[in-house]
């Protein structure tokens, strides 16, 4: 992490928030206690901004300069709002793709992800505010550049945007090992998301109580599932294969 891309200290923090700056976490440690601390924290709660509590040794760590407690990470890319994006691509007349993300925190396969999305033209992707990757400079480098030619929507939640994308008539499309039909039975050629949970946990189950479809990728090997990065290249792919059929018919 190079220094440019981070802020120190409370007041400074405080302002680069006020200011619009996009911040995608802040570390905080673990015993401060002082009132500009309360008052960052109150201006925090209303925001997607990830807060930590951590030891001190950790701030030292990443710097030497005087943190005061308090470091900030910048954002690599500006996060977009999933409630401007979906009515544009609405009135752009498309039918929108989109990539829901839960619980990925691997930054190689966020990388991975986002590249693919990119090559595959998918419309946005979407983040939750914790427990995941973000972008980072370091998640931009491993996508190839992709990250910053694709919009990313850091939302509070992920189970608010599904809700949102279904009221909005998204088919919601899980990919899952729990699932008993094959991926390609899906119909992709409707506006619809795919979501892609970690490989540790995958998708959780109050989000697979709400999508409209489960489907799974074939495992024919020894090893259990495949890489989640894998999975969403085969998953996107098919979505492409499906609508161009239905273009050249």
């Amino acid at each position: 992490m190079k220094e440019n891309e981070l802020i120190f200290g409370t007041r400074a923090v405080i302002e680069a928030i006020a200011a619009g700056k996009e911040i995608d976490k802040i570390l905080v440690r673990r015993d401060l206690q002082s009132e500009l601390a309360r008052e960052l924290f109150t201006i925090v709660k209303d925001t997607n901004i990830h807060v930590q509590r951590v030891p001190k040794e950790r701030l030292d760590r990443i710097t030497r300069k005087n943190h005061q407690g308090i470091i900030a990470f910048m954002a690599a890319v500006a996060y977009q709002h999933l409630d401007d994006i979906v009515p544009f691509l609405f009135e752009e007349g498309k039918t929108p793709l989109i990539v829901l993300l839960d619980g990925i925190t691997d930054v190689r396969n966020f990388g991975a992800i986002a590249r693919t999305c990119e090559c595959g033209g998918i419309d946005a992707i979407v983040i939750p505010a914790h427990n995941s990757v973000s972008v980072t400079a370091d998640a931009v480098k491993t996508s190839a550049g992709a990250l910053m030619n694709i919009p990313v929507c850091k939302e509070s939640s992920i189970i608010d945007a599904v809700r949102y994308l279904k009221n909005c008539g998204y088919k919601i499309i899980a990919a899952t090992e729990k699932a008993k039909n094959i991926y390609t039975s899906a119909d992709m050629t409707v506006p619809a998301a795919i979501i892609l949970g970690g490989e540790d946990t995958g998708i959780s189950a109050d989000i697979l109580k709400i999508c409209d479809e489960l489907v799974m990728i074939p495992i024919f090997g020894k090893i259990a599932s495949l890489n989640v990065s894998v999975a969403a290249s085969i998953m996107i792919y098919e979505a492409i294969r499906q609508r161009k059929i239905m273009v050249n018919d």
